[in-house]
């Protein structure tokens, strides 16, 4: 075997031929639309963006290199911490969508007659545009009409001014986007339905019952797919733009308290023609959610259970 390998090792490589010269052509053609699509709408526009933010853009007026003077003047722009602070409130939301999306999976996952119908009217909301769920809910927390308050009425309780009140501005988007939970339980969902069954069999010989079985098998077991779920959720909190945009436009709700990063943003790119200042936002944007998004995969090595380590 030794002299084998060693006669293997010491052999003159042998070039390509002319069967391997066709075999990659074919190869290079078949995912050139790849590699097209990659060149023309990812690097390029991400190196464009990297050095616009490093520029004076106006839009109409060439580009003009100020080197770090955007990020300079961002530390001073109150606005800008404005955005960050507006959007890092949002993140309540994040742990409420986990647990509610966990338990409406959980009570949907149960062998009852007529689940499917529930399973898709819990589903519904998720499906609907978000610009026609933006005017439905415009109407939902009109301050004189709206279903808002009439329920709060209903309920002898005082009624709120929702989105004209920088008070329960931001709270008005959290419970709107509640209705929208059945994105994330139709993900649970699927996860729970492949738990293992011999796992719940053993976890009954042991005597557990439904809370240990929640704890001990079941978290563990889809502990991969509420990753997922809290790595997406963060990315999209941090990019929250379209029902500020079109329920709160154009500055962002009273005394610009729904004035979210990616709206600000938006404004500088598209409404001041502050492009420059935009690219500059974007790549903070982008050092955050990796920074975050490394951090929870570190934190994760501690409670997320895979299948391999098993």
């Amino acid at each position: 075997m030794t002299d084998v390998a060693t006669e293997r090792s010491t052999a003159p490589r042998r070039g390509m031929t002319q069967a391997d010269k066709k075999r990659l052509a074919v190869g290079l053609l078949f995912i050139s639309p790849w590699i097209v699509g990659f060149f023309l709408f990812l690097l390029y526009p991400m190196a464009s963006s990297f050095y616009y933010s490093l520029c004076r853009y106006p839009v109409l007026k060439p580009p003009e290199f100020i080197g770090l003077g955007n990020y300079a003047r961002l530390i001073h722009d109150e606005y800008f911490w404005k955005a960050l602070g507006n959007t890092a409130f949002m993140f309540i939301e994040l742990p409420l969508m986990v647990v509610l999306g966990l338990s409406l999976a959980l009570l949907l996952n149960q062998a009852v007659r007529g689940m499917p119908f529930f399973r898709t009217v819990f589903y519904l909301p998720a499906i609907v545009p978000i610009v026609a769920s933006a005017m439905l809910w415009l109407w939902i927390y009109n301050p004189e009409y709206g279903l808002a308050n009439v329920v709060l009425t209903k309920l002898h309780l005082p009624n709120l001014r929702w989105l004209v009140d920088p008070r329960t501005s931001k709270l008005s988007f959290i419970v709107m986007d509640t209705w929208a939970v059945g994105a994330g339980m139709i993900i649970y969902l699927a996860s729970l339905q492949g738990v293992p069954e011999h796992l719940f069999e053993a976890a009954e010989l042991d005597g557990a019952g439904a809370w240990h079985k929640l704890i001990h098998v079941i978290l563990p077991s889809i502990s991969p797919v509420v990753l997922f779920m809290v790595i997406m959720g963060m990315i999209g909190l941090f990019q929250y733009f379209t029902q500020a945009w079109i329920m709160t436009a154009p500055r962002g709700g009273p005394e610009y308290s729904t004035l979210f990063y990616a709206l600000y943003l938006f404004q500088n790119g598209f409404e001041y023609f502050r492009m420059g200042y935009a690219c500059a936002m974007a790549w903070i944007l982008f050092a955050v959610i990796l920074g975050a998004t490394v951090l929870i995969l570190k934190t994760s090595q501690r409670w997320v259970y895979y299948e391999e380590s098993r």
